[in-house]
């Protein structure tokens, strides 16, 4: 149990803004539309949200994956993908495209045509779209949420 009360700083932002809320679910939906398996999409969230330290995020997703039937192993084994035998080459490919589109300052070439190319070895064009979408998307979800300091259980999404 935590010691402090934790609280977020305002109002998440998507709520707060006229029409923003709609646009994004919007968006979000649109590239759900069974493209790229939503298990692989969800997967992204939690693994992004790792990275960015999103507790809502983290804790919406993993609710979620958990829901869909998936594996305590898997949840567990997001976070270390690489050395994990639970992932297909699919999923270790968009999670290498979804952490390379994260981490865009950590190297002189943030996403490498090696990483590109193993995604596309996987995904055509169109799924290669909702791939980035997603990632950008969710991306945009743990920046608001870590900025304002929106708390696990508030969910806006």
């Amino acid at each position: 149990m935590p010691t402090a009360t934790l609280q977020s700083r305002i109002e998440n932002p998507a709520m707060a803004v006229p029409g923003a809320l709609p646009a994004l679910y919007a968006l979000g939906a649109s590239a759900r539309k069974g493209i790229v398996p939503p298990r692989t999409l969800l997967l992204i969230d939690l693994r992004v949200s790792q990275i960015n330290g999103c507790s809502v995020c983290l804790d919406m997703h993993a609710r979620e994956l958990k829901k869909a039937g998936e594996t305590d192993e898997r949840l567990f084994g997001v976070a270390a993908w690489r050395e994990s035998p639970h992932f297909t080459e699919e999923e270790r490919a968009a999670l290498a495209l979804a952490e390379a589109a994260t981490r865009l300052a950590d190297r002189s070439d943030p996403v490498p045509d090696e990483i590109w190319e193993a995604a596309a070895r996987h995904y055509d064009e169109p799924a290669l779209a909702v791939l980035v979408l997603n990632i950008a998307l969710i991306n945009f979800w743990n920046r608001v949420n870590v900025t304002t300091r929106q708390v696990a259980g508030s969910e806006t999404r």
